[in-house]
């Protein structure tokens, strides 16, 4: 299926996404060592406020009525409305900006990766997912459809390089066996989650599936764990206790 708009209404569907979707300390921890030094953050496209360190002066962007509500139901502050690729704030504001799992999103990304460079004096942090290491997770198998959303949404990594400049690093972000933020990967071994539609509708690609393709998937899945099939070619994964996949961190010096 092709995807006309990357973007997910969290307006009319982002209800409960907070309650899906937390800040995973062990993610945490990397993010907050590649901010250094770093006193002063502009989050953009800050959701509920996921990731935000508690010990930095941080102002946050977020266009959603509904993740904005959100933020301060979880005691996060209040968010500027605002779209990451028009962003209200002088040249060199902030020592760092940050991006997590939002650039796909975004309707001219290339446009969004400059500003969020124009407005940092030190270095741009994003996190996001490698589109080409997708069908490193089992759910390739089980929901093809939804991998061909997140392949047309995801922004290659050497775009967000070329955009950013050369003085950028990737990292790897390996995801623990209990990781609390509700990203696909997070259930890398725990599969039965998936048949939860509360856990589905915290991942945005669900958004472009309809419920007829979903419900084939999800019995997909389910018809293999009643049989253990599932265990039988990836039973490993329950007690495996990081999974490294498609999750990156990109940190450019500006």
């Amino acid at each position: 299926m092709k995807i006309d708009h990357p973007a997910f209404d969290y307006d009319n569907m982002g209800q409960q996404y907070s309650g899906q979707r937390q800040t995973e300390p062990k993610i945490a921890s990397i993010i907050y060592r590649a901010l250094g030094g770093a006193k002063t953050v502009l989050n953009v496209g800050a959701g509920a406020g996921s990731y935000e360190p508690d010990d930095r002066y941080v102002i946050a962007v977020e266009p959603s009525a509904v993740m904005r509500s959100q933020r301060l139901a979880n005691g996060r502050s209040p968010a500027v409305n605002a779209f990451g690729d028009q962003l209200p704030f002088d040249d060199n504001a902030f020592d760092a900006v940050t991006a997590f799992v939002t650039l796909h999103h975004w309707p001219d990304m290339k446009k969004g990766l400059l500003e969020l460079k124009r407005v940092a004096r030190e270095k741009v942090i994003i996190m996001t997912f490698d589109p080409e290491a997708l069908d490193r997770f089992w759910n390739a198998e089980y929901f093809p459809e939804v991998i061909d959303v997140e392949r047309q949404r995801y922004p290659m990594i050497s775009f967000i390089v070329d955009a950013l400049g050369d003085r950028c690093e990737v990292w790897e972000i390996p995801v623990p066996l209990n990781c609390v933020d509700g990203f696909q990967e997070a259930f890398y071994g725990r599969p039965e989650a998936f048949l939860d539609e509360k856990v589905r509708k915290a991942q945005s690609a669900w958004g472009f599936i309809s419920d007829e393709q979903q419900r084939t998937m999800v019995k997909r899945l389910a018809d293999d764990l009643a049989s253990g099939e599932w265990d039988r070619k990836y039973g490993h994964y329950r007690e495996q206790p990081e999974f490294v996949c498609a999750l990156r961190l990109i940190i450019c010096t500006v």
